[in-house]
């Protein structure tokens, strides 16, 4: 299995970026988490995940084609980037970590080629790119996979 790759971008530097993991290139790590082992269907699952654990559940979270080049390269609903980037900052009543308990509960995914300490590394490597993103930016946050 490849990688996936999530990192913020507008929409032309994403299909860009998405043409150069493309053919195999590698572009500059900024503004980027490459995470290998996975695809798009963990990432959706971790978009689940965190929206449950900031009480934002029932939106949806499932990822969308940016554009008919690139059959590899997701944009990620604003719904799931405002979830991702809550889970810096939201608080619970004594209940714990809330980012501990989602990287928990995403390594316990079936098939998943991390513990869940990586998990949380990831997680919150992801949630700071998300919660970099401002409402009125035209960047978004993408989703490339292998």
């Amino acid at each position: 299995m490849g990688f996936t790759e999530i990192f913020v971008a507008t929409h032309d530097a994403a299909l860009k970026r998405a043409g150069t993991l493309d053919s195999g290139g590698t572009p500059p790590a900024a503004d980027a988490v490459r995470i290998p082992g996975i695809s798009d269907f963990e990432v959706e699952q971790l978009g689940d995940l965190a929206g449950t654990a900031v009480h934002a559940g029932g939106a949806d979270y499932e990822l969308t084609m940016v554009d008919v080049a690139s059959d590899s390269l997701l944009a990620v609903p604003p719904a799931m980037v405002r979830a991702l980037a809550d889970l810096l900052t939201y608080e619970t009543e004594g209940e714990g970590d809330v980012l501990e308990d989602v990287a928990a509960q995403w390594a316990a995914q079936d098939d998943m080629p991390f513990d869940a300490g990586q998990a949380q590394a990831y997680i919150r490597q992801v949630a700071e790119l998300a919660g970099g993103i401002g409402d009125s930016e035209r960047s978004g946050l993408y989703v490339w996979s292998a």
